[in-house]
């Protein structure tokens, strides 16, 4: 679909698609730790040595592993991914909200922009449906052992994938391309959408809302109170539950968001012709 508009579906992974930190599901319990003592020794760490957070979880992983002697090879990160248990619906949202943007005349493609472990999202069922995972991920020693971070991304960059999203330029190696002026971008910000959790995602939903896009945020039931509070202070543009299945909120309006990109791109192009 060469000539289709694009519109960009763009996910935060924990707590959005999946119904915990991914690290959670099989990762903490594989060190014989709980959820809560992983964290915390992370944050301990992380406050004593002033560590940037994400750097920290980072080199916890690598820490508690060589304690128990596993060997944290890609492959063994990207099994864990199996276990990661999604929200309702998931599974199958990507291929629907093709279909329709398909019968819309518009290109849907999806994204991941996560400051979690990216090895560990390769490894799920769902990793197949993206365009590109954007995610924290480690480099590794001759015999293919987690050495140290290779990408990190925390809250704040999170923001500059966004502008590669929109530029095309998706290798993150790939500087010049995105500080280059370009005028006709491959996915204009009107046509992003962020999904996202909570105050970490802020700065991406602020940045796609100022720019003409939609930001949403999701929660579990009766969990709402965080999200009612990012619409009060008008950093999302619509929020509901985490329900990802036929005939959701959620999917309403994620079609809706799709007319109006259509409806949208057929009047500039009307607008374009009467220009020339």
């Amino acid at each position: 679909m060469p000539n289709k508009p694009i519109l960009a579906f763009v996910y935060d992974f924990d707590k959005t698609l999946c119904s915990d930190d991914m690290q959670n599901f099989s990762f903490i319990p594989s060190l014989g730790m709980e959820p809560h003592e992983f964290w915390e020794k992370t944050a301990i760490f992380s406050e004593r040595y002033g560590v940037e957070k994400i750097l920290s979880y980072m080199y916890m992983m690598i820490y508690c592993c060589k304690k128990k002697n596993i060997a944290i090879s890609r492959e063994w990160l990207n099994s864990l991914g199996k276990d990661v248990k999604f929200y309702d619906g998931v599974t199958t949202w990507f291929e629907r909200i093709n279909s329709y943007g398909e019968e819309k005349g518009i290109k849907v493609e999806h994204y991941i922009l996560s400051s979690g472990t990216k090895e560990i999202i390769e490894g799920t069922s769902i990793a197949k449906e993206f365009t590109r995972i954007f995610g924290c991920e480690f480099i590794y020693d001759e015999n293919g052992i987690a050495l140290w971070p290779k990408n990190t991304i925390n809250y704040t960059s999170k923001t500059q994938y966004l502008y590669r999203i929109s530029k095309g330029a998706l290798d993150i190696n790939d500087d010049e391309k995105v500080n280059q002026r370009i005028e006709t971008k491959r996915v204009p910000f009107r046509n992003i959408v962020y999904l996202g959790d909570g105050m970490t995602d802020v700065p991406c939903m602020a940045i796609v809302r100022e720019k003409g896009g939609r930001a949403i945020a999701v929660c579990p039931k009766g969990k709402e109170e965080k999200v009612k509070q990012l619409y009060a202070d008008e950093r999302i543009n619509f929020y509901c539950y985490a329900d990802y299945r036929s005939g959701s909120k959620l999917e309403k309006y994620a079609k809706l968001i799709i007319d109006a990109t259509a409806v949208t791109e057929q009047l500039s192009k009307k607008e374009s012709k009467l220009e020339s």
